[in-house]
């Protein structure tokens, strides 16, 4: 260890647990900022760039033609100790422009000074029209094989592995709107295969608010801000969105999604993916097969209760791209399996009865069982935001031999916007050259010139036939892997704006959605609709969205409308029969711990033996223990200090997937009112009202409660019944997490939420 320069010796720990010489995050709690920890004053020696945490990746050093360069990812970074210009001169001064005189006037000929600024005025793109808001990681996918039979893509051959880039997205808000707003969220995945890039982007709901890709700009425009005073933010409760929806009736089976708990995931470890459209995979032997992909999380779906969601966005905006960093870095690597639903590739391409091209509707699974065809393993985070994240540009097209597209009129305008929109966000023809776009196969595309071209293209003859280049470059067939539009035929017909009439039934797949879930889903439902209809202003909207509700179920109307206030208006017709899809519902199963959030509550009078056994117990279990305390800093106990990671001013229930009490804590020092409002106005008490809470916050949401050493006093005071259920007392703090680690397998403790419906 080299104890002249603390900074280097860091460094190179930190290269050793690169390499895979070290564990993971200090103590196993995720979130450290740097890859080191700084020293007290400031550095003066100088030192190469720090390396990349642990958890860290960048792009595939790959040249903009896709060729492999055999660079170290750092050769992409910054390098050198010495902060230089743009050009590499180095600068012995950075804080100060060049004047005539301390006092000035700046000089023109400040050329330092000009270039930081003008960088700095330039360093923003346009961010996305929709899907502003996004979190991403690296990782890889690997094929189970079980897809050959359908379709040629190498990428999906028995245990191929592929490295892939995911983002997550919200789909309403800009980019510096909160994780937790009730909305879409955006399921895209690039792959980099052998064969080119395969971008597969979709939503976590399998259905869209439209069928026709002409009507985009109208459904977001209706859903984005009002244009005059550009509120709401990130939301759909207010009156253009709920004017469009209840006008445009097609969009009730996404918007009924959108209502559900899907709408507020509790994290993107998980939530499912769907691809959305109908797509068509084609084998070996020329074959078509139509499919509908889908992305199953391993640790089941799950998702917020409302008032988590809503105390998420204020006390911490970015819980699910904070959420999906730290278990990366915890080594709780998220994973998914993808899965396929299977449909005879017929001229009608409709399945039971359901038109495969119609994007507002799903296939139940019982009807067409999901085929796992391989796992996706996200096991890096980006090294820097916006090159890899902000930058990373996705497309429906990006398609791979054994791969192909359908008649979808929703996919078949995606198929445009996606190239379109990347010539304004990312200046002009030559975004897939950026590093986190560009393929892994070679390029030989004849393309030339444009903004940001990259590349150092040779040859005198970018045509063909040409004979020049030697003809170079030549056409592939269906044997040296050439991408093969499947011939599929068009019928004849004339020109026309219409929708075929299998697209007019737009109730009968909501009233399914309704019929499969379980009571408390059905609740929070109610509880959607009733919030984000009375957001709204006009009585009419209101009004004309109960009259959709009603086409959907009696019972969902009527309790809607008891809520607002208002008459529920009878069915337009004979509502639907359909079978329950058992599959739609979150409920019913239980999951894995991985990951999970368990807070331990303590203080130097608390039972720190339990405390420490417990933490490493939940640290073994692939968990991830946060003590909280009245106070940051160090508990000290006869061994080593438990270190604090949360206190009564910072904790709240959301960020806790389970809470165990090591025995009757006591208040914090700034547990008053004029400190921390959370602790109101009350005299000093034994027990921190932070803390009080804390725990009634927890029990509301359902959140198991375990507790020894005397804490079973503090539970009446927080509203905590006797005999509660999914709150666990017990002699130790083992017994008791062994108890606790068993109801988290079901993500709540479901039976503290009272249904009526």
């Amino acid at each position: 260890m080299n104890e002249q320069n603390p900074i280097k010796a860091a460094a190179e720990k930190v290269a050793g647990a690169l390499r895979g010489d070290a564990p993971g995050p200090q103590d196993g709690v995720p979130g450290k900022p740097a890859p080191v920890s700084p020293q007290l004053t400031e550095p003066v020696e100088p030192v190469e760039p720090l390396p990349p945490k642990a958890d860290q990746h960048g792009p595939e050093t790959v040249s903009p033609t896709g060729q492999p360069t055999g660079a170290e990812q750092a050769r992409m970074a910054q390098s050198g100790a010495y902060l230089t210009t743009a050009q590499g001169t180095r600068l012995p001064d950075t804080d100060h422009s060049l004047k005539a005189g301390p006092r000035g006037p700046v000089l023109l000929q400040d050329h330092h000074l000009r270039e930081k600024i003008m960088h700095f005025d330039h360093e923003r793109i346009p961010e996305r029209v929709v899907h502003a808001r996004g979190a991403a990681a690296h990782g890889v996918f690997q094929a189970y094989g079980t897809a050959t039979g359908v379709t040629k893509a190498a990428f999906l051959a028995k245990d191929a592995e592929t490295p892939v880039f995911v983002r997550f997205s919200t789909v309403l808000g800009s980019r510096g709107s909160a994780d937790t707003v009730r909305d879409t969220r955006g399921f895209a995945t690039k792959f980099y295969t052998e064969e080119g890039v395969f971008d597969l982007v979709g939503n976590n709901i399998p259905v869209f608010f439209i069928q026709d890709a002409i009507k985009f700009p109208d459904v977001i425009h209706a859903g984005k801000p009002h244009p005059d005073r550009e509120i709401p933010q990130a939301q759909s409760a207010h009156d253009t969105f709920w004017d469009f929806v209840s006008l445009h009736t097609e969009a009730t089976h996404h918007t009924l999604w959108n209502m559900s708990d899907r709408g507020i995931p509790r994290s993107y470890r998980t939530m499912e993916g769907f691809g959305v459209h109908t797509f068509r995979l084609v084998n070996a032997e020329g074959a078509g097969t139509l499919v509908k992909f889908h992305w199953k999380p391993k640790l089941g779906v799950h998702s917020l209760i409302w008032e988590e969601a809503q105390i998420a966005a204020g006390v911490d905006p970015d819980f699910h791209r904070r959420d999906l960093a730290d278990a990366i870095e915890a080594g709780a690597y998220p994973q998914w399996e993808l899965g396929i639903q299977t449909f005879p590739d017929t001229p009608e391409q409709t399945f039971a009865g359901i038109d495969l091209l119609d994007p507002t509707k799903i296939v139940p699974e019982e009807l067409a069982p999901v085929q796992p065809i391989g796992l996706l393993t996200l096991n890096a985070n980006p090294s820097n935001y916006f090159a890899e994240t902000e930058q990373v540009a996705f497309h429906v097209g990006h398609l791979v031999p054994g791969i192909d597209v359908t008649d979808d009129p929703l996919l078949q305008g995606r198929l445009f916007s996606y190239l379109d929109t990347q010539l304004t966000r990312l200046g002009g023809p030559n975004f897939g050259q950026l590093p986190i776009n560009r393929t892994h196969a070679p390029v030989n595309d004849m393309l030339r010139d444009g903004m940001h071209q990259t590349a150092v293209h040779r040859g005198v003859a970018p045509y063909r036939p040409n004979s020049l280049d030697g003809g170079c470059p030549f056409l592939a067939g269906a044997d040296t892997g050439a991408f093969i539009e499947v011939p599929a035929p068009i019928a004849e017909s004339r020109k026309i704006r219409e929708a075929p009439a299998s697209f007019d039934d737009h109730y009968s797949q909501p009233r399914l959605f309704w019929l499969s879930m379980t009571p408390p889903e059905r609740e929070h439902i109610i509880a959607a609709y009733t919030f984000e209809l009375g957001k709204c202003y006009e009585q009419t909207i209101k009004e004309r969205a109960l009259s959709v509700l009603a086409n959907i179920d009696t019972q969902l109307c009527e309790q809607v409308a008891a809520g607002l206030g208002l008459p529920a208006p009878d069915a337009a017709g004979r509502l639907a029969d359909p079978e329950p899809s058992p599959a739609l519902s979150q409920l019913g199963q239980t999951w894995p711990l991985d990951g999970r959030i368990v807070g331990i509550v303590a203080d130097a009078a608390a039972d720190l033996d339990g405390v420490t056994t417990v933490r490493q117990a939940v640290l073994d279990a692939g968990m991830v223990p946060l003590v909280i305390a009245p106070a940051g800093g160090t508990i000290a106990t006869d061994g080593d200090p438990i270190t604090v990671q949360r206190t009564f001013a910072t904790a709240r229930s959301v960020e806790f997937d389970a809470l165990l009490l090591a025995g009757p804590v006591s208040a914090g020092g700034d547990a008053h009112g004029a400190r921390d409002a959370k602790a109101a106005h009350s005299q000093p008490a034994a027990t921190d009202p932070r803390l009080l809470l804390l725990l009634n916050e927890a029990f509301r949401h359902g959140k198991p409660i375990g507790h020894w050493a005397g804490a079973d006093s503090i539970l009446p005071a927080a509203g905590i019944p006797a005999g509660a259920s999914g709150v666990v007392q017990g002699d130790n703090g083992s017994v008791v997490l062994e108890q606790i680690t068993q109801l988290m397998g079901s993500h709540r403790v479901w039976e503290r939420f009272p249904t009526t419906v």
